[in-house]
């Protein structure tokens, strides 16, 4: 690694910055400074690294609002950077950063699953490999990535998919894009495109929901938050299908705003004309729904969301959910 290679960490708490609070559980409360100082190692890697201590909450506790600001400060970096926080919500977090920065300098998210009172830590670990892929040239022009576990993920295609293993984070979609070997990254595939939204200096407050499908649903649910959101996206069964109960409801509110067909499923994308009986994929399509295509129930949240906010009506929503299908 070269000696003039330069990190911002940005910490914004979480697992990886918990210690114990008496008797009760760990809660956030390291720095930034002092998560960095306890990596082995990462002194003879050569890479100088700048210390920002941005927030200190919980994963849960990390708001759109935290992410837009720390996205503003990352626009101000010309290094590679990364970010520190709680697991909880990083699949989210790392996507909205996605879209709204188009660098070519890697931004790279990462945290902990094993908080620094257990035996086998893992959080110096991977910030020691998070560092060394922001600070390398082969992660440039990836987009904002998730690096746990050694492996490197798209911030589009990456999950949570275990509450307590270390290798919680995967890539249904596609695997991961490489991996950390021996302090080096090494990239083996590549994201075919990149979609960047930045945000607008006059965002609109706004609310979207996520609404799975579950057996014998009637839509009650859709029914109760009608009148209080600006968009849905519908966690649906399989590959995009709702109970025949639902169809009117989830009809009438498309007629209104947008809602977005995901798969609760969490791998593979929504289909579009496999099936036709009536609350299928294709029905549902065919009465102004818009697919989410590989994009999760979650990451399709975050998107509309942000869509949403920049001011985008149904049929710009429906165009960039087309790009990203």
């Amino acid at each position: 690694m070269a000696g003039d290679s330069r990190v911002v960490v940005f910490g914004l708490g979480g697992t990886i910055a918990m210690t114990a609070d008496g008797p009760g559980g760990v809660v956030p409360a390291l720095s930034a400074r002092q998560l960095v100082a306890a990596v082995p190692g990462l002194a003879e890697t050569g890479i100088s690294v700048e210390v920002r201590d941005f927030r200190r909450v919980p994963g849960a506790a990390v708001s759109l609002a935290d992410v837009y600001a720390v996205a503003a400060e990352i626009e101000k970096c010309s290094a590679g950077v990364v970010v520190t926080q709680g697991t909880d919500t990083i699949e989210e977090t790392a996507f909205l950063l996605d879209l709204l920065l188009s660098r070519d300098e890697p931004v790279v998210v990462t945290g902990a699953m094993r908080n620094p009172t257990l035996a086998g830590a893992d959080g110096p670990a991977n910030l020691l490999a998070a560092i060394q892929t922001a600070a390398g040239e082969d992660a440039r022009g990836l987009g904002a990535v998730v690096v746990f576990a050694d492996e490197i993920h798209a911030a589009r295609r990456v999950r949570k998919t275990h509450t307590s293993s270390c290798a919680t984070f995967q890539s249904v979609n596609g695997g991961p894009l490489g991996y950390v070997v021996e302090g080096r990254v090494r990239v083996v595939n590549r994201p075919v495109r990149r979609t960047s939204v930045p945000r607008s200096a006059e965002s609109r407050d706004v609310t979207v929901a996520v609404v799975p499908m579950v057996l014998g649903d009637t839509g009650v649910v859709l029914e109760a938050i009608a009148d209080r959101v600006d968009g849905v996206v519908v966690a649906a069964f399989g590959a995009g299908h709702v109970p025949e109960g639902v169809v009117e409801v989830v009809s009438g509110l498309a007629a209104r705003m947008p809602v977005v067909l995901a798969s609760r499923t969490g791998g593979g994308s929504v289909l579009a004309t496999t099936y036709g009986f009536r609350g299928s994929e294709s029905d549902l399509l065919g009465r102004g729904l818009i697919s989410a295509g590989f994009l999760d129930a979650y990451k399709a949240r975050i998107l509309l969301h942000h869509l949403l906010a920049r001011g985008f009506d149904t049929d710009a929503v429906r165009a960039v959910f087309a790009e990203n299908a």
